[in-house]
């Protein structure tokens, strides 16, 4: 009978140890917001894109809770695929 309960100890630990390996391995994930000099911010979980001239400012996610919107900030909607906000309009890489 101690047997069993030993293997079974074991091979719980063994399971925990396996599944903390698995999560600390995992990649998380990398929102942030995007703002262009033209006051265009977006959501990304893309790294900002490298346009010759242009230059973006990068902010964490939460950024966006405590900014103001207003005629010379504009947020806007998530956009699939590569790309960056120019004058309100997507521009697609």
């Amino acid at each position: 009978m101690i047997s069993m309960k030993r293997t079974l100890s074991a091979t719980a630990i063994a399971a925990l140890m396996a599944t903390s390996a698995l999560v600390m391995t995992g990649t998380p994930a990398a929102a942030r917001m995007v703002c262009n000099p033209d006051g265009d911010c977006w959501h990304t979980d893309a790294p900002a894109p490298r346009v010759p001239g242009v230059t973006f400012n990068v902010h964490p996610d939460d950024w966006y809770f405590h900014q103001k919107w207003d005629a010379d900030h504009h947020y806007r909607d998530y956009h699939e695929g590569r790309g960056y906000y120019k004058g309100g309009l997507w521009i697609t890489l």
